[in-house]
């Protein structure tokens, strides 16, 4: 995990979830995101993106899937029982910070993503109604159950009962959602080679439409999904989370 804060003032929270093969760091190293976030006080808080270490047989065979690509999901196979990243995310984690960093409080916290990483934002968020103020994603995977990353990944870690996959799909939960006030932000480059087959990023936003969930779209010309779209947009979306979280005042 890395933590990133310039001040010992009480400091609102945002969790980055990152991307397929990444590690706590890329964000940090990459994004940009720390200017806007400590004019903000909010900590900027990035976990990995998959247990490490363990030796599972097969963890390491492919960049989609095992090492680098929890999916922020609690698996319910044996073999992969140690990926539990949603429940790191949402238990865990902040129960560490609460013990090791007093000046942070994570009772005011947004989440946020890139890629694999968007999509656990957008479950997490949609899973636990009032834990986060708001949310946002850079390429999110949308509807994972529905494109080859997605079916991979549920596949070996939930198995093949494909009730248990929608509970980890934002398309599918965001329809469940009784009330929501916040406005979902997205931006999307509109050249990201994954757009069509993977990301499905207009299967969520009718979705949005079908339950009245407030959602800003951006498909923005010209961007790919690499880390130099993150940090174009990235003020845009530490502004967003820091107008949820002053609200609470």
């Amino acid at each position: 995990m890395t933590f990133t804060s310039t001040s010992l003032q009480h400091l609102k929270v945002l969790y980055w979830l990152s991307g397929l093969t990444c590690t706590d760091e890329n964000f940090i190293i990459k994004s940009g995101a720390q200017r806007s976030a400590s004019r903000e006080g909010i900590a900027l808080v990035a976990p990995d993106t998959s247990p490490r270490g363990l030796n599972v047989e097969g963890e390491a065979d492919s960049w989609d899937f095992g090492v680098g690509a929890g999916f922020y999901l609690n698996a319910t196979q044996d073999k992969w029982k140690n990926w539990r990243m949603y429940d790191y995310v949402v238990k865990e984690l902040p129960k560490l910070l609460s013990v090791n960093f007093p000046n942070l409080d994570i009772s005011r916290a947004s989440i946020s993503g890139h890629s694999m990483g968007g999509h656990g934002a957008l479950i997490i968020y949609l899973k636990n109604p009032g834990a986060y103020k708001s949310v946002s994603a850079f390429a999110p995977i949308c509807n994972p159950a529905n494109c080859p990353w997605g079916q991979k990944a549920f596949s070996n870690y939930l198995g093949t009962d494909k009730s248990d996959w929608e509970e980890y799909d934002a398309t599918v939960l965001v329809e469940k959602i009784n009330e929501l006030s916040t406005t979902i932000l997205i931006d999307q480059g509109g050249d990201d080679n994954f757009l069509s087959n993977q990301l499905l990023p207009h299967s969520f936003e009718a979705a949005c439409k079908r339950a009245n969930v407030p959602l800003l779209m951006r498909l923005q010309p010209g961007y790919d999904h690499s880390y130099f779209f993150v940090q174009t947009f990235i003020d845009d979306h530490i502004c967003h989370h820091a107008k949820a979280l002053k609200s609470l005042f």
